[in-house]
C-alpha cells in the first residue's frame, strides 16, 4: 500500500470511531473520502460536513465514481462488516487494495514514533489525555484516538513538526498486532473479545505478542499486577506503574472539595501538584500512564501540570452532563464487568451519600453469555439498576442469551428493572434520580439531550 499515490479511499464501516479518525486524517490531505455506515448518526453528520460523502444503504450504485478505479483507489473495512456485504464483495471480485483500518494505522505510523497504548479498559482516556499533553506542549504530535477529545471536538490531532504520533491500540480481532510502537503502554488485561480469542489465555497471549513489537530503544510502561507477562525485544526498557507503587506512581494524593491533586513520582524526577481536569479517581492510574508517556518524551513538569489541569474528558468516558447540588447526569462508555466496577467505584467516591442509578445497555450477546454473572456483581455496587435488552452491533442473537441472566443475578437489595430502550425516557421522568450513570457501548446515547431535559426539569 503506498499511501502517497492515492487519490481516493471508501471506508466500508464508515461511522466508526476509530474508522472516522482516518477518514479525518485522509481529508486532511485533499483525498476523496467515502463510504457507507449502517446507520446515520452524529459523528458521520459531522464527517458529511468535513467532506466526506457517507450513505447508508447497502448499494454498490452509490459508490462515488472516483472510488471505483482500483489503481488510485483504497478500500478499508471494519472487522465488524461481514464478508457478504455486497460493496466488499464488489471491491474483492474487482482486486481493489483493501485492508482493515489496523493496517492502515500501522502503516501511516511506520515512519513514526508511535505512542501506542492498549488494554481491555482505559486506554481511550489515557491516549487521549498524552496526546493533550503533549499537544499543548513544546513536543507536540499527531493523535488517532477511539474517542472525541473534549478539548478539540475531534478525535484526530495534526502535527507537521512532530514525529511522535499517539494511537488507541484496539486488541479487538488482534488488530494491536498491526503496529510497531515506539513506546507502548498496558493499561489492563482483564479478558474480553472472548468470541475471537475463545480463552483468557489466547487473549494474555495476545497482549504478549504486542509487546513484542515494540521498536529498540523504545519502551514498555506496564501497569503492576496484571496476569500478562510481557516479552519486550532486546534494547526495550520496562518500566511499571500504578496508583500508589511502581516505577511511576502517584504519592500524597487530596481528595476532596471537587478536586484530586497528587505528586507524580518517576525515575526522573517528582512533579509536585499535579491537578486533574476530570476529578475522579480512575484518572489517577491513567494520569501516571500519560504523564509517563509525555516525561518519557521530554515534556516539561510545568507543562505536565498545565496540561493536566486543563484536560478536559473524552466523550462518554465519566462524561459529565449534568452536575448541580441536587442532580448529576454522567455518561460511561463502560461495557465490561470490570469497566463497570470502577466506574461504580468512582461515582461512589465522588457521591457518598447520594442514590445512584446506573442505566446499562448490555453490548454484543457474547459479552453478555462470557460475562453476566461478573456483571451482576459489578452493577450489584450501584444502588438502583435499570437494564434494557442487549444491543447486538456485529452479532445474532443467542437463544437464552438475554438481559434476564444479568437482572436474575443482582444482589439482593438492589433495586432493579427490566426496560425496553424504547420506554427509558418515561422511566427516568417517573424516577428522577439523584444520581444516573449511563453505561453501556450501544446506542443508549441517542436518549441523552432528552434525558437532560426531563433531568433539568423542576421538580
Amino acid at each position: 500500500m503506498d499511501i502517497d499515490t492515492l487519490q481516493s479511499v471508501y471506508f466500508i464501516g464508515a461511522g466508526g470511531i476509530g474508522m472516522s479518525a482516518l477518514e479525518r486524517y485522509f481529508l486532511s490531505r485533499g483525498m476523496v473520502v467515502a463510504g457507507y455506515d449502517r446507520t446515520p448518526s452524529e459523528l458521520t453528520s459531522h464527517l458529511i460536513e468535513e467532506g466526506a460523502q457517507i450513505h447508508f444503504e447497502e448499494n454498490v450504485e452509490l459508490i462515488p465514481q472516483a472510488c471505483k478505479d482500483p489503481s488510485t483507489t483504497m478500500v478499508v473495512y471494519t472487522p465488524a462488516i461481514p464478508a457478504t456485504h455486497k460493496e466488499l464483495l464488489y471491491f474483492v471480485e474487482r482486486s481493489f487494495d483493501i485492508h482493515k483500518r489496523a493496517q492502515v494505522l500501522g502503516t501511516i505510523t511506520r515512519s513514526s514514533r508511535g505512542l501506542c497504548v492498549a488494554g481491555t479498559h482505559g486506554k481511550t482516556t489515557t491516549s487521549t489525555m498524552t496526546a493533550h499533553l503533549l499537544h499543548q506542549s513544546h513536543v507536540g504530535c499527531t493523535a488517532f484516538l477511539g474517542g472525541i477529545s473534549q478539548n478539540y471536538g475531534t478525535n484526530l490531532l495534526l502535527s507537521k513538526e512532530s514525529d511522535l504520533v499517539v494511537i488507541e491500540a484496539d486488541e479487538f480481532d488482534r488488530s494491536f498486532h498491526y503496529l510497531s510502537p515506539y513506546m507502548a503502554v498496558v493499561t489492563a488485561t482483564d479478558p474480553d473479545h472472548l468470541d475471537i480469542y475463545g480463552t483468557k489465555e489466547a487473549y494474555l497471549e495476545s497482549f504478549r505478542k504486542f509487546t513484542t513489537l515494540i521498536q529498540p530503544g523504545g519502551c514498555l510502561i506496564l501497569h503492576e499486577g496484571l496476569e500478562m507477562r510481557p516479552d519486550v525485544p532486546g534494547g526495550v526498557r520496562t518500566y511499571t506503574y500504578a496508583r500508589e507503587s511502581g516505577d511511576f506512581h502517584a504519592e500524597n494524593i487530596r481528595i476532596g472539595g471537587g478536586e484530586i491533586l497528587f505528586d507524580f513520582v518517576s525515575p526522573m524526577e517528582t512533579v509536585r501538584d499535579i491537578r486533574l481536569g476530570v476529578p475522579v479517581s480512575i484518572n489517577i492510574d491513567n494520569g501516571i500512564a500519560a504523564l509517563a508517556l509525555a516525561q518519557l518524551n521530554g515534556v516539561t513538569p510545568e507543562e505536565l501540570r498545565a496540561g493536566m489541569a486543563s484536560y478536559r474528558g473524552v466523550e462518554r468516558r465519566f462524561d459529565f452532563k449534568i452536575r448541580t447540588p441536587e442532580r448529576a447526569f454522567l455518561t460511561d462508555y463502560a461495557h465490561h464487568p470490570a469497566e463497570i466496577r470502577q466506574s461504580a467505584l468512582s461515582i461512589r467516591e465522588l457521591y457518598k451519600d447520594k442514590k445512584i442509578t446506573a442505566l446499562f445497555q448490555p453490548h454484543l450477546y457474547t459479552r453478555t453469555r462470557d460475562f453476566y454473572a461478573d456483571f451482576a456483581r459489578s452493577l450489584s455496587l450501584f444502588d438502583e439498576v435499570i437494564l434494557t435488552e442487549i444491543y447486538p452491533a456485529r452479532e445474532l442473537p443467542i437463544e437464552g442469551v438475554t438481559s434476564q441472566l444479568i437482572y436474575d443475578r443482582l444482589a439482593p437489595g438492589v433495586e432493579k428493572t427490566l426496560c425496553r430502550k424504547a420506554d427509558v425516557p418515561a422511566l427516568i421522568r417517573a424516577k428522577r434520580p439523584e444520581v444516573l450513570v449511563l453505561l453501556g457501548a450501544g446506542d443508549l446515547d441517542i436518549y441523552v439531550p432528552e434525558l437532560c431535559e426531563i433531568l433539568n426539569e423542576p421538580c
